[in-house]
């Protein structure tokens, strides 16, 4: 199987996880209204934990590489350079989902707060998807980048077409 073919099944993986999450946050995961900005410190918790580290991860392996532990670039296609750029689409995707989940839990009231939960811990097992995904072969990472990324932007949309069309 072609590195594409591989790709295109974890985007397809990933569509369906997000629809997954949306499904599951909204249907089975009721929370009370007045919990949402508690639910959504608490979402984010998960991402941040995963991103902590990774951060600790690179910052071990600068520390133990002499080239490296006075802030040079780590050498191309390493395992630190894998993490630093795992590390920074993951810094990407945590600045969408911050710019995006809030109102997206507030639009859709009184299953937000559930889904915004999902989402945060759908988040955080993705992104160690992703990142073992990368060590262990670039499309494998597919999953990982799309089961965060297509949660984040189908929620936004449903939450637009619930805007729109209440």
């Amino acid at each position: 199987m072609g590195k594409r073919s591989k790709i295109a099944i974890g985007m397809g993986l990933g569509l369906v996880w997000g629809a997954a999450l949306i499904w599951v946050g909204s249907t089975y995961v009721k929370l009370p209204i007045f919990t949402y900005t508690w639910t959504l410190a608490l979402a984010f918790l998960f991402p941040g934990i995963v991103m902590a580290l990774m951060i600790g991860r690179i910052a071990a392996r600068r520390f133990f590489d002499d080239d490296a532990i006075d802030g040079a670039a780590f050498a191309p296609g390493s395992g630190a350079e894998i993490d630093a750029r795992v590390l920074q689409n993951t810094f990407e995707q945590m600045v969408l989902a911050l710019a995006l989940w809030p109102v997206t839990g507030y639009i859709l009231a009184n299953n937000g707060p559930g889904v915004i939960l999902c989402l945060g811990i759908g988040f955080a097992l993705m992104r160690v998807l992703f990142w073992v995904g990368y060590h262990i072969s670039p499309p494998l990472r597919a999953l990982g980048f799309a089961g965060t990324f297509y949660p984040t932007v189908m929620a936004l949309v449903w939450a637009g077409l619930y805007w729109v069309l209440r």
